[in-house]
């Protein structure tokens, strides 16, 4: 309930926001024919030509005094599309099926949709990018729909590729949904009353353990029928499909990292994989701890993967890796980690490759170099090659890997390739879209000279998106002074791009400092005024440097809510957010952060520049080049927030960037001696359920433990805990003895016995099929035949399993 002076201050806003519509738009809104007969209060509605018009002015975000009337008018405007009103609204209504509608776009939206070329779409976190590739992935399918009535016109193979599995498959619902949507525009009313309506329940069954043959999808990309299209899955899937293929390869390490990713439940596919995580745990221990001492494994496990064999430039070289000399060489302005410590970071590289060689193991760059190699090498991709690419959240991939896409694409104007280059947190990931726009040209003029033709593709058009649907102003502002950083420093490590924009302004960031001078205040709060336990909501989190960060943090407080390292955070939203210790964790020192000092302008808290005393750059700029990815970090870290952002450090070292976003206005500080605002907010039963199932699907299964607990969900608190489990098991492999690895497993295995005993219909099979490879993981590995047989014969899949 609202009052009067409430709702004519919503009411000023929105109309303040649509004035920037253009006079035709406003001419329209307050129209009105004249009445059916004089006198009357009947009017028949207006009815105005078809037509785009472009916005001639776009107004300053939307500023109201009341906080929660802000958040409101936010989710009125971010989430009210319009629709038109049609057959297929009004289909879609009878029929009560849960159903996606195709809303008005806005007009640079329409024109990447209605693109004819092949486009490069940058966009910051929350901008659209995802949304404006699938409904140009709908109006070619919804083309070819209308059109192949009566006819024979082949159906346009489509292909939508992204790096998670979890995001993957939301793509293909929502999609999906927009089709079945436009459907029922063509059903009569007896179709419509009897269509059921859409339920999807995946339950807790990770994805990845689903056998491919279960999917859908056939195992080889040669099996691919127009039937399968629009396809969506994941790069990984995608290779395997390929590299199934090509078994029959004459190169011998091609065809030996084919047979490993063939089949992505094998067990030796799993232990031989270096992921980051088995970077970090079974390889940076064993490395010389003279190269690796005071250096984050994060960044150079990066560097090797994404530059020293993930860049354009291995491709020149037959072992896929730049050689000593051509790495030690490259820009410092275009590549600055490490610009000063390459010769360290090398010698990592070496040591790292030995001993994978000897553990017969392989990388992502590995699995991309062994497939590009028989291709290129004239093993020729057997099945046809897709008409429409769609590469989402592209800087996730290596830049190897857009070769790889592009070898399976036959049309060069029909690539899509979005992304936010300042989201490079992936391990491996360290290319600009500028560098993937200059690498495909090449492909293309290759490709055009090797079969002796002119280039008659039209060139690749470019897009910018800068409103964003997510956040309001307050973080939105705060998170682009942090991307103004780095492009101030190191402009040729990051894409320039227009300013993004919220459609609504908000709180800025609070900034809490001082804590250790006032233990009391501390206290207060974390754990609330009256000394009773604060117990953060659903919607909120904590987020931490790392592992180690997140064990102190839960040692000193307990378990007050879900508490996330940024890597963790990845591809995930909150309501609120609190940094915790960012900067203290840094293994930046306070005098590279006081490099963003630099970047102030005039006077900050009685402080002019010279006062300030900020180094100089470019006396020694590989001193810095650290607080670069820093500064992606913290970027990151701001933009997991879509109301309320708290930052709060103890250290000396986030003064730097306190001042730098003072002199801005870009935050609240907050000091003991000051009101601060109430941070913990409760949550429903339903909210932590809801929450709970979202971590366990992007794995993350500790903090799902901890929502279902909250919900009061055993079963389910059962299940995530098995998943942890084996988690805990998986990396044991190669460090532990043998004995505690077949003791991890076999707990693993019962805990997800003990799920199948429970578990609905749809779930049991998968959990007996886990506890079974588990099983296979003991020193007895009868026992995973044992629940094969007491669980029913014939059960499929388990079967198999054993």
């Amino acid at each position: 309930m609202y009052t009067r002076t409430h709702l004519n201050g919503v009411w000023d806003a929105i109309s303040h926001h649509l004035s920037g519509t253009g006079e035709e738009h406003i001419e329209r809104c307050i129209f009105r024919n004249k009445p059916i007969y004089p006198g009357s209060k009947v009017y028949l509605p207006a009815v105005f030509p078809l037509a785009v018009h472009k916005i001639v002015a776009e107004p300053p975000s939307l500023v109201l005094d009341d906080q929660e009337m802000n958040d409101q008018l936010h989710s009125l405007l971010v989430l009210n599309k319009y629709v038109t009103f049609s057959q297929a609204l009004l289909s879609g209504l009878i029929a009560k099926n849960d159903v996606q509608h195709v809303f008005e776009l806005t007009p640079q939206e329409r024109e990447i949709v209605e693109c004819t070329t092949s486009c490069y779409v940058l966009g910051r976190s929350g901008t659209g990018k995802t949304t404006a590739m699938l409904f140009r992935m709908l109006r070619i399918q919804r083309e070819w729909q209308l059109r192949s009535e009566g006819s024979d016109i082949p159906r346009p193979r489509q292909i939508f590729v992204m790096k998670s599995q979890v995001l993957a498959n939301k793509v293909q619902e929502y999609f999906e949904k927009l089709l079945e949507s436009l459907s029922l525009a063509d059903c009569t009313l007896g179709e419509l009353a009897r269509s059921q309506p859409r339920h999807v329940d995946h339950g807790l069954v990770d994805n990845d353990d689903v056998p491919d043959t279960q999917s859908g999808i056939p195992l080889r990309y040669s099996e691919l029928e127009d039937r399968h299209f629009p396809l969506f899955l994941t790069f990984d899937r995608l290779a395997r499909m390929i590299a199934a293929d090509i078994l029959d390869a004459d190169d011998p390490e091609a065809k030996r990292i084919a047979k490993l990713l063939m089949q992505s439940d094998d067990t030796e596919a799993v232990d031989s994989f270096v992921s980051y995580d088995v970077f970090v745990n079974n390889y940076w221990p064993h490395l010389h701890q003279k190269h690796t001492k005071g250096r984050d494994p994060w960044l150079v496990f990066g560097e090797i993967i994404g530059l020293i064999k993930g860049s354009e430039k291995s491709l020149e070289f037959r072992n896929g890796a730049l050689d000593k000399a051509t790495y030690s060489n490259l820009s410092s302005r275009s590549n600055p980690a490490f610009s000063g410590e390459r010769n360290v970071v090398y010698r990592i590289y070496e040591a790292y490759s030995k001993l994978k060689r000897q553990r017969q193991h392989h990388d992502v760059a590995d699995r991309t170099h062994g497939i590009l190699k028989a291709l290129l090498g004239g093993t020729p991709l057997k099945g046809p090659q897709v008409d429409f690419l769609y590469v989402d959240e592209a800087q996730d991939n290596l830049l190897i890997d857009a070769l790889l896409l592009r070898l399976i694409c036959n049309n060069p104007e029909g690539l899509f390739w979005a992304g936010d280059a300042a989201q490079t947190i992936s391990a491996g990931c360290s290319f600009r879209f500028e560098d993937l726009k200059a690498f495909l040209h090449r492909i293309e003029v290759d490709q055009d000279s090797r079969a002796g033709r002119k280039r008659v593709a039209s060139s690749p058009k470019s897009f910018q998106l800068t409103t964003n649907y997510r956040s309001h102003g307050g973080i939105v502002n705060c998170a682009h002074s942090v991307i103004e950083l780095i492009s101030r420093f190191w402009p040729n490590s990051i894409d320039l791009l227009q300013p993004e924009r919220g459609i609504v302004d908000g709180l800025k960031p609070a900034f809490f400092s001082g804590w250790d001078k006032d233990i009391a205040g501390y206290e207060q709060f974390l754990f609330g005024a009256s000394g009773g336990h604060v117990e953060f909501g659903a919607q909120q989190c904590i987020l931490v440097r790392d592992e180690n960060a997140k064990e102190q943090l839960q040692q000193r407080v307990g378990d007050i809510g879900l508490v996330m390292t940024l890597y963790e955070s990845k591809g995930l939203e909150f309501n609120d957010v609190l940094l915790y210790n960012f900067f203290q964790d840094s293994k930046m020192d306070l005098s590279r952060w006081r490099l963003v000092l630099a970047a102030i302008d005039g006077v900050v808290e009685g402080r002019n520049k010279s006062q300030l005393r900020a180094p100089c750059f470019e006396r020694d700029e590989s001193r810095y080049v650290g607080i670069c990815g820093e500064l992606k970090f913290l970027y990151v870290g701001i933009t997991r927030a879509r109301k309320n952002m708290w930052i709060v450090d103890k250290s000396n070292k986030a003064e730097p960037m306190r001042l730098f976003w003072t002199s801005l206005s870009q935050i609240q500080n907050c000091t003991p001696t000051e009101d601060f605002p109430r941070l913990a907010v409760s949550s429903t039963s339903e909210e932590w359920a809801e929450t709970g199932r979202s971590l366990s699907h992007h794995k993350r299964y500790t903090q799902a433990m901890h929502c279902f607990r909250r919900a009061n969900m055993p079963r389910e608190v059962r299940v995530a805990e098995a998943y942890h489990f084996r988690e805990l098991a998986r990396a044991t492999v190669g460090i532990t003895p043998l004995s505690e690895q077949r003791r991890a497993f076999a707990k693993a295995a019962d805990a997800f016995v003990d799920c199948g005993n429970e578990a609905p219909s749809r779930e049991q099979q998968q959990y007996y099929r886990t506890a079974a490879e588990c099983y296979a993981r003991t020193v007895d590995n009868r026992k995973d035949t044992a629940v094969v047989d007491r669980k029913g014969r014939g059960e499929g899949e388990c079967g198999n399993a054993a």
